[in-house]
């Protein structure tokens, strides 16, 4: 058998299509949109080598559209939990076993399926499942899932080259083991990417998974489960059940082979399983890891120095873009009395311009909330607003399901820099100013600073670098992706590392080197050529 430390492939970031009319991918996404309306797709659960269905079967319909049947998937229980954790565990040593390089080559073939053979697909069914426009699905299901796969590879081989210093005689090495017993990925609705790479970032580094997906993205999450199968990942090594939440963690986080967890989800029920482990951490073989990224109350700070028209664009985009269904989406601003006439007027020129309306028609902007349990939450604040005499609404305000759940792009202002709207992570298309005088820029720092328990994206707008870099330092701990003279979301794989602290989650930044090395566990190896043959030490000879 031949040895060698091989080289992977440089990733660089895969470009991002226009879908420009006319163009090829537009051509071929609008005929996967049209294939997928013209069947009801059949979905399974994924487990060992077998696909399962069950009696349960639960429609799949898009937000905008929901009186269309896309599909069926079939609901587990408690039993099906059980055979996932199994086929995982039986699937570990041989997993684990396998040369890096094979395992990196699953998924870097996964990546350029995404790229080529499937990426209309993915796409389509991102944009049909979860009402996300062409564009938002291109950056989301197509292009940061490939760089997740591509990047990661390159994380792993970073990580296995970094070894210990060996002293004369000695040989140091550093083992990096998969966790002991089995990983549970727990993955939101809102990116399809975040659901490709919760599982797939700690089989990469030889753990087996349980990977739950949220019950409204199931239809891309099947897509995805399709291709890492024809890339080649053994049975068992991730495990796709659809099963109620509580059913899933009452089974998940009472088995002793529990090692980790990769969560994507509300702060709420982040706490809630935290709470859990810790209640039942003495049933466990190890202490298990624990990897999340849960909410925000992301903010824009203006500063007097800027540029009005850059913060209105940034504001329309980090706000409405997916129906601000973000976890980055800017959801509070801070405007200077001196900026906000022309901000205002710029605000509602572009919002009086925006289409809504389902995703097949490529001219729409803002699509459909992801369900109507989302649309009501949404619209009570919304309702609310309105029958308040301390809040104005600018723009938007109205809301309509009798076809899709569609909210129109809203934006607030309130003279109450506490009002809820600008403390509460509403996850929708609501946005929140509180217009402050530039004399006041220190204590709406503080007021930034102070206003959520979340800490995960923030942007400054300002042309004075002593103000930029004074706003920098003092919100510091405000937020784990800052951002200077832009918006507040589109982090991308490999350039900027995402997370937050605080309420927001362990900040262990997906798409970088630091989250792959919470999925290892590290072994010290030293190995003495020539041992000694006597205890004592030369000190201890006579003068």
């Amino acid at each position: 058998m031949s040895f060698g430390f091989f080289s992977v492939p440089t990733p660089v970031n895969e470009p991002v299509k226009e879908y420009r009319a006319g163009s090829p991918e537009r051509i071929a996404l609008k005929q996967a949109l049209a294939n997928f309306r013209s069947v009801e797709t059949d979905v399974p659960m994924y487990i060992g080598d077998q696909e399962v269905r069950t009696e349960q079967k639960l429609r799949i319909a898009p937000p905008h559209d929901h009186q269309h049947t896309l599909g069926y998937f079939y609901e587990g229980s408690a039993e099906h939990i059980d055979h996932a954790i199994k086929a995982a565990l039986e699937a570990k040593e041989a997993w684990a076993n396998m040369s890096w390089e094979h395992r990196a080559s699953i998924f870097l073939k996964a990546a350029d399926l995404i790229a080529g053979p499937y990426r209309a697909q993915i796409n389509a069914a991102t944009m049909l499942g979860q009402s996300k426009n062409a564009y938002q699905a291109e950056i989301d299901s197509a292009c940061e899932l490939i760089d997740f796969l591509r990047f990661n590879v390159h994380y792993m081989t970073e990580i296995y080259q970094q070894q210990p210093n060996s002293s004369p005689g000695v040989w140091n090495r550093l083992e990096y083991r998969p966790l002991e017993g089995f990983v549970f990925a727990l993955t939101p609705f809102n990116f399809t990417a975040i659901a490709g790479n919760l599982p797939t970032a700690p089989a990469m580094m030889g753990n087996t998974v349980v990977w739950k997906p949220a019950y409204t993205q199931v239809f891309s999450a099947n897509v995805i489960m399709r291709v890492l199968k024809e890339a080649g990942l053994p049975d068992g090594v991730i495990n796709l059940i659809y099963v109620d939440g509580p059913v899933a963690g009452d089974r998940i986080f009472n088995h002793p082979e529990f090692g980790g967890i990769h969560f994507t989800g509300s702060t709420k029920v982040f706490q809630q399983i935290w709470k859990t482990i810790g209640e039942n951490i003495h049933k466990y073989k190890s202490y298990p890891r624990i990897v999340g990224e849960t909410g925000g109350k992301d903010f824009v700070v203006v500063h007097e120095s800027a540029n009005a028209e850059e913060v209105a664009t940034a504001l329309v985009r980090g706000a409405f873009e997916y129906q601000g269904q973000k976890c980055s989406a800017a959801s509070r601003a801070y405007i200077p009395s001196t900026l906000w006439q022309i901000i205002e007027k710029k605000l509602r020129a572009y919002l009086g311009e925006i289409k809504i309306g389902g995703t097949e028609d490529f001219g729409n902007f803002v699509n459909a909330v992801i369900d109507e349990r989302a649309f009501d939450k949404i619209t009570a604040y919304i309702d609310e607003a309105k029958n308040n005499e301390t809040v104005t609404i600018i723009a938007g305000g109205n809301y309509d399901k009798t076809k899709g759940y569609f909210i129109e792009p809203t934006i607030l202002l309130v003279s109450d820099p506490a009002y809820k709207t600008m403390c509460e992570e509403i996850f929708g298309p609501v946005l929140s100013i509180y217009v402050y005088e530039p004399s006041r820029y220190e204590e709406v720092l503080s007021l930034v600073d102070q206003t959520s328990p979340y800490a995960l994206t923030g942007s400054i707008f300002a042309k004075d670098r002593y103000v930029i870099e004074k706003t920098t330092k003092k919100l510091s701990n405000t937020a784990g992706n800052f951002y200077i003279n832009d918006k507040p979301t589109g982090a991308v794989v490999g350039q900027q590392p995402f997370g937050g602290a605080r309420a927001s989650g362990t900040n262990d930044k997906a798409g970088s080197l630091l989250n792959l090395l919470r999925w290892v566990s590290a072994r010290t190896i030293k190995e003495t050529f020539v041992p000694p043959t006597h205890y004592a030490y030369p000190f201890m000879q006579a003068d």
